[in-house]
């Protein structure tokens, strides 16, 4: 049971990593009534001088909607696809949610209320209260009791393929990386462009998400690890690694596709090697449009 909980530890280093920054709204003018499928596939891989590996895989989508129009930003509302089951709707409080995506800066929870009402719902469901919220529990899987309605800004921003600056040697930004790359166009064709852009990973970033995961594992365990001593223990491991980004964008800059794929590798304290890889594809593709996108 260690073994599968320090996988399911791992697999969720990988998903952390997997986070882009993000900057301007597209290039278009949009118009209520918009509506896209954004979808989110991943892979990951892992495997050890020791001899031990392991792999995940899978994939999310929602559905996007223009609900309105402001001269400086566009109310959004994001929900789930209607061929989720009514089961699988009911595992999830995130959805419907609707949110404020000014031009520049964070998006902003315009729903909060309902949200708070919905957790409410779930935990009763799941059989717990509050004193859940904020603690991971294992079932079959490890999930941490997310009660706070804010989390899902964290949740969608997996999926917004924004880009400040879409062009040839402009600076992408990724918060797994030390410091910004240069994009680079790499090909055109009839209905998109192509860009690429490669990163050095930071360090201190896998180390952290490393560090917290060691203090899930201890709570699920029941072998408590602080943070800290997490952290000085990670600090120890040499990390390196490469970040790959591929963008695929339309005419008008807006990017319709985004694969990025990561290495890490790693020297533990006790001198084993460990390598690591991540490859996470979001697309997004009209449902129903004012403007063509592909």
């Amino acid at each position: 049971m260690a073994d599968k909980i320090k996988k399911i530890a791992l697999t969720t280093v990988l998903l952390l990593l997997a986070r882009t920054m993000v900057g301007d709204v597209p290039l278009y003018e949009p118009k209520v009534g918009d509506e896209y499928r954004i979808t989110r596939t991943y892979e990951t891989s892992s495997e050890s001088s020791g001899g031990s590996s392991g792999s995940s895989s899978g994939s999310n989508a929602i559905v996007e909607r223009i609900i309105g129009v402001r001269a400086e930003g566009l109310e959004i509302e994001y929900d789930l696809p209607d061929t989720v089951s009514e089961a699988d709707r009911a595992r999830t409080w995130q959805f419907p949610a609707r949110v404020y995506r000014p031009k520049s800066g964070p998006m902003q929870l315009l729903n909060a209320p309902e949200l708070e009402a919905r957790i409410e719902v779930w935990l009763q469901a799941g059989g717990m209260t509050r004193e859940a919220c904020g603690k991971w529990i294992f079932t079959w899987n490890a999930f941490l009791v997310e009660c706070d309605p804010e989390s899902v800004i964290a949740t969608l921003s997996s999926f917004d393929l924004r880009v400040v600056d879409l062009s040839d040697g402009a600076l992408y930004e990724d918060a797994a990386a030390e410091g910004p790359g240069t994009i680079a166009k790499k090909a055109t064709a009839a209905n998109h462009e192509t860009y690429a852009v490669t990163l050095k990973i930071d360090p201190d970033v896998v180390r952290s998400d490393r560090a917290e995961n060691d203090v899930v594992v201890g709570e699920i365990l029941n072998e408590p690890v602080t943070l800290e001593k997490a952290l000085t223990t990670r600090a120890k491991e040499d990390v390196s690694g490469t970040i790959f980004v591929t963008l695929k964008a339309d005419s008008l800059g807006n990017v319709w596709h985004r694969t990025r794929v990561i290495e890490v590798e790693t020297t533990l304290t006790n001198g084993e090697q460990e390598s690591e890889k991540s490859i996470e594809t979001v697309e997004r593709v009209p449902i129903t449009s004012s403007t063509v996108t592909k």
